[in-house]
């Protein structure tokens, strides 16, 4: 069995793989274009997915399965894999740690109005007057009650926040104090302080957080943005932002990436912009191959129980 990467590997990990399955042959590639002339030989692809085009899925005569280091696929060959009932799995949950620490680190950044005190640190200026305010019984809403929204619901809570999860389905999870279904969302954004948005990319997401639901928030609320960037109405939110109908605005996800330096988005005072950076850790290949071996196992023991097994006709 020839397993093959494009996803530029750690050379630890690559070591950890051919010591630990020393009878399948690995070929790891910084990337796609480096790997080309040996995937018609591959049976097994690690990729983080957007390299793939259905030109890849075509030359890859032998694939029987994609195993995707990340979370979002949107822009996977997906019509091209079904057709040919190529296996795909992902990382899902790996990111995890790392956005929900980001999430904590947003809300205490806005609350504790840390880019004034930064401002005021560089003028040399000792001002106690910036309002301090805190976490504890503020209300958290979250869009995505999945593995990273439950582990910023799990954080929420040590700081003794009133956590609500948001569902297509409203069925109860842990360890959301409340889950509520999407439908519900604009009855109920008026009552929360934050605003966390961990949507995928899909039709039913675009811009759901538009001007309906920004002129309902309270005054003193924030949003903050890590899941992608078409679920905001980015001109209604500038707009909503310039009328004061929310307080501001944390993004690190948009549109359209990498943000023009010409987007108003920069210069706005009530919005903060990250570089699609919340996801990034030191953990993040050794979390995302540990479920890759996991799921190795299974497929050389004929078995069928896949993590994070993903119908390439839905995409997700």
């Amino acid at each position: 069995m020839i397993i093959l990467s494009s996803a530029n590997l750690q050379k630890d990990i690559e070591d950890q793989l051919k010591q630990s399955y020393q009878d399948l042959d690995f070929l790891f590639y910084p990337d796609i274009e480096a790997a080309a002339d040996d995937l018609p030989r591959a049976d097994v692809l690690i990729t983080y997915g957007e390299d793939l085009t259905e030109k890849e899925i075509e030359i890859a005569t032998n694939l029987k399965w994609i195993m995707v280091i990340s979370a979002g696929m949107d822009e996977m060959p997906f019509e091209a894999i079904a057709k040919r009932d190529i296996m795909v799995t992902n990382a899902r949950g790996i990111h995890a740690i790392p956005m929900a620490e980001y999430v904590m680190h947003m809300m205490l950044f806005v609350s504790r109005q840390t880019e004034v005190v930064l401002e005021q640190e560089e003028a040399h200026v000792w001002d106690r007057s910036p309002v301090m305010n805190e976490l504890h019984s503020q209300t958290i809403g979250i869009l995505g009650a999945g593995a990273i929204g439950k582990e910023v619901a799990r954080l929420a809570k040590a700081f003794r926040m009133n956590v609500v999860g948001v569902n297509r389905s409203g069925d109860h999870v842990e360890p959301f104090d409340t889950i509520i279904p999407i439908e519900n969302l604009a009855e109920e954004v008026g009552k929360w302080d934050f605003l966390v948005s961990i949507l995928p990319k899909t039709d039913a997401t675009s811009n759901l957080l538009d001007k309906a639901i920004f002129t309902k928030m309270k005054h003193s609320a924030t949003i903050i943005n890590i899941g992608r960037g078409n679920v905001v109405h980015e001109e209604d939110m500038i707009e909503a932002l310039d009328n004061r109908d929310f307080h501001h605005a944390v993004l690190d996800v948009f549109n359209e990436e990498p943000l023009s330096a010409e987007h108003p988005f920069w210069a706005h005072p009530h919005i903060t912009v990250t570089p699609h950076l919340s996801g990034i850790s030191p953990m993040y290949q050794p979390r995302a191959i540990d479920i890759f071996t996991s799921n190795l196992d299974i497929y050389l023991n004929n078995e069928k129980t896949y993590t994070n097994l993903v119908d390439p006709k839905k995409g997700y």
